[in-house]
C-alpha cells in the first residue's frame, strides 16, 4: 500500500533528507586517501544526532553502522571498516536519518584522488541516469517508466543494471510502497499520484549486472570484479511534477564544483 504525504509531511520529509544531505556534505570534506570508513561513520553519526535526527540506518535490520560505504567493486550495504581508502578508489556513501518521525535516505559515490577516465565514465553516466528516471516520476507515468529510462540510458552505455536491488517509497518507514526497479517496461507498475515520495537510486556496474553477498551477510559485490556506482535522491510528486528534497549541493560546495543539475526539480522550495 502506497502512502501519500500531505503537503506538511513531505516539508518535514525535506528536514529529514537535509539532514542526510548536510551529513553527505561534510563526509565530502572529510572523505581522501588514507582515510577509513570507520572514522567517516563515527563522524556522520555524531553529525546526524547533532542535527536534531537520528541515524537511520543504525540497527536497522541488525545493521552495525550509520553509513553504508561501498568502494570499488562494493555495489551497496558495505559496512565500514579501518582499512584506509586508496588514490583512485571510487566510494559510495548511503546514508539515512530519521527526523520529525520520517526518513531520509540518499547517497552518493565519491571520486578519490586520480580516478580511472572509464570509471569517472561510468559515474557520469550513473549520475545522469538518476536524473533521466527522476523525469519520469511525474502524473500519468508509472514506475516502469522510470525503470525503463534508468535502464535503456545505462544499457546504452554499455553497463549492467543490478536487478536484486531497487529504490523504494520512504515515509514514516524507511522501506515502503513502491518498490522503484532500475529496470522495467514502459506504463507497467504502480500509477504515480500527488503526494507520493520515493528515493531513486541507479545501481550500474561497469561489466555484468551480477552480483555476489560477502558473509557477513550486507555486503554486495559485483560478480566480476569491476567497480560499480551508486546515487540516490528523495523526490517527492507536488502538482504532478518530481520534486527533489535532497539535493547534491553540500557535497558540490565542499568539493568545489558549480552545478545546476537540481534546477529543473526545484518548484515548491519554500522561502528562507
Amino acid at each position: 500500500m502506497v502512502h501519500l504525504k500531505t503537503a506538511e509531511e513531505i516539508e518535514l520529509m525535506r528536514e529529514s533528507a537535509l539532514v542526510v544531505s548536510r551529513t553527505l556534505g561534510m563526509i565530502a570534506s572529510e572523505i581522501k586517501p588514507g582515510v577509513s570508513g570507520l572514522y567517516l561513520d563515527k563522524l556522520a553519526e555524531t553529525f546526524i544526532r547533532d542535527h536534531g535526527a537520528e541515524p537511520g540506518f543504525l540497527g536497522m535490520y541488525d545493521f552495525p553502522n550509520t553509513l553504508n560505504i561501498s568502494p570499488n567493486a562494493q555495489v551497496v550495504h558495505g559496512i565500514p571498516n579501518d582499512e584506509p581508502f586508496e588514490d583512485g578508489d571510487i566510494v559510495s556513501v548511503d546514508c539515512g536519518a530519521l527526523k520529525n518521525g520520517f526518513y531520509g535516505d540518499h547517497a552518493y559515490t565519491f571520486a578519490l584522488g586520480e580516478v580511472a577516465p572509464a570509471t569517472l565514465k561510468l559515474l557520469e553516466v550513473t549520475k545522469a541516469s538518476l536524473y533521466e528516471g527522476i523525469r519520469q516520476f511525474k502524473a500519468g507515468n508509472r514506475v516502469g517508466d522510470v525503470g525503463y529510462t534508468i535502464q535503456h540510458y545505462c544499457e546504452s552505455h554499455g553497463y549492467g543494471v543490478v536487478r536484486e536491488l531497487v529504490g523504494h517509497g520512504l515515509g514514516r518507514k524507511l522501506h515502503e510502497s513502491p518498490e522503484m526497479p532500475n529496470y522495467g517496461k514502459r506504463g507497467r507498475g504502480k500509477k504515480f499520484q500527488d503526494g507520493m515520495v520515493v528515493a531513486i537510486e541507479p545501481m550500474i556496474n561497469m561489466g555484468t549486472r551480477r552480483i555476489k553477498q560477502l558473509r557477513d551477510g550486507w555486503t554486495i559485490l559485483t560478480a566480476d570484479g569491476q567497480p560499480s556506482a551508486h546515487f540516490e535522491h528523495d523526490v517527492a510528486l507536488i502538482d504532478g511534477k518530481p520534486e527533489l528534497l535532497s539535493t547534491f549541493g553540500f557535497i558540490y560546495e565542499a568539493l568545489g564544483i558549480e552545478s545546476d543539475e537540481e534546477k529543473e526539480f526545484r518548484h515548491n522550495v519554500p522561502a528562507s
